[in-house]
């Protein structure tokens, strides 16, 4: 019975606090309270708290999306991350390209030279969704967990003890105006000290400014408390910048290995591609050569460009080259990069020395300059009268 009385006035005494901060908030509005303003300097540290936290919700959801595209993709994690379950492991658009890759280049034949390519090309794919899994983890855990821990911890932290200094700044608006309006009661009381009951009038209203001071002296304490306690915490803001700014500085070098890592195995398989037999005749028998380095544009005079940009050259020029006797000057068309050391890596316009080797394949010399010397393919070059 004691505690439920005990519940009882609990709950009627918290009922009038809160009757009395809705007054309090709807007569500031109104214009017809006076409200306590904050320190410039807590304003200042309210804003920029304010501002980080809408600043971050963006970065964190954008770096969601361009890590993850697929908005269901990202429903779905979100959904086992709340169940605290692991999400089941799927492929990625890179791997899955990478697989169709291989499948074609299966059915095609890996002995004809687009099979092989395709094959080649698919588990260059498959390595890139391997580096961007990488990507997707190393990103999560040092750049993602670290802003979702300031969203839901740190700034649910801020954001509580803020309400909290709010209420206490309405309490203490209350009761000054209690107070305000007890003094003008005890005024009008004290002017009309004709009759005995008008006495009893003062006194009374006496006690109530008394009451109201006190009221006043505890509610001004605990604002001041509690603005300390909120101004502490805010303070801490700059601590997290700091703090994301190391995540970011891990996110760029996140990024920077999975470009690198993406550059290296798109430049690996160029040059696989490039030492690919490049004799694939048509109707016209004409040859197409490797694709040459995009950075150059000069075509020899037996040369011709087609319009993807690959380069058809004379299948005469060709066989002089293979079946010259002996060693011939030629002039190199193309920048090459060589695939492996048996190779000689070349420069456009260059001059080099060129021969046949007997059991070489038909698309290859051996190129000689200076004291290097290496495998070179026919189509880079233009032999020289």
């Amino acid at each position: 019975m004691n505690i439920m009385d005990f519940n009882v006035k609990k709950l009627a005494a918290d009922a009038g606090t809160f009757l009395s901060r809705a007054v309090q908030f709807t007569e500031e509005k109104l214009g017809q309270a006076e409200k306590t303003e904050l320190d410039a300097h807590l304003e200042n540290l309210l804003s920029k708290a304010e501002c980080t936290k809408i600043w971050t919700e963006k970065i964190m959801k954008q770096t969601e999306v361009l890590l993850q595209p697929n908005p269901n993709a990202r429903i779905e994690e979100f959904v086992y991350e709340k169940l605290d379950r692991k999400a089941p492991s799927r492929i990625n658009n890179p791997e899955l390209l990478g697989q169709y890759m291989i499948d074609a280049g299966t059915e095609f034949g890996p002995g004809t030279a687009y099979g092989n390519a395709l094959i080649k090309c698919g588990e260059t794919q498959k390595r890139i969704g391997t580096a961007d899994r990488e990507l997707i983890q190393t990103s999560a855990l040092n750049f993602l967990t670290p802003l979702r821990n300031f969203i839901e911890g740190d700034y649910k932290t801020i954001a509580k003890e803020r309400k909290l200094l709010q209420n206490k700044r309405l309490d203490l608006d209350a009761a000054k105006t209690r107070l305000k309006k007890a003094k003008a009661a005890e005024t009008r009381a004290s002017q009309l000290n004709s009759a005995r009951l008008e006495g009893d009038n003062n006194m009374i209203w006496a006690e109530e400014v008394t009451k109201s001071e006190q009221e006043l002296r505890i509610t001004q304490s605990e604002f001041d408390r509690q603005a300390e306690i909120t101004r502490l915490l805010l303070e801490g803001i700059s601590s997290t910048h700091a703090h994301h700014l190391r995540c970011l500085n891990d996110f760029v070098e996140a990024q920077m290995t999975y470009y690198a890592q993406c550059y290296q195995y798109m430049l690996d398989l160029q040059k696989q591609l490039g030492s690919f037999p490049s004799n694939y005749c048509n109707n016209n028998q004409t040859s197409v050569a490797p694709v040459p380095s995009a950075s150059s544009n000069v075509i020899g005079s037996s040369a011709l460009t087609s319009t993807s940009g690959l380069v058809i050259t004379s299948p005469t020029n060709l066989i002089d080259l293979k079946e010259c006797s002996g060693s011939r000057k030629a002039r190199v068309l193309y920048d090459y990069d060589a695939a492996n050391s048996s190779e000689l890596s070349l420069l456009a316009d260059e001059v080099i020395t060129v021969f046949s080797v007997v059991g070489m394949d038909s698309d290859w010399l051996m190129g000689e300059r200076g004291n290097q010397k290496g495998r070179v393919p026919i189509t880079y070059l233009e032999l020289l009268n």
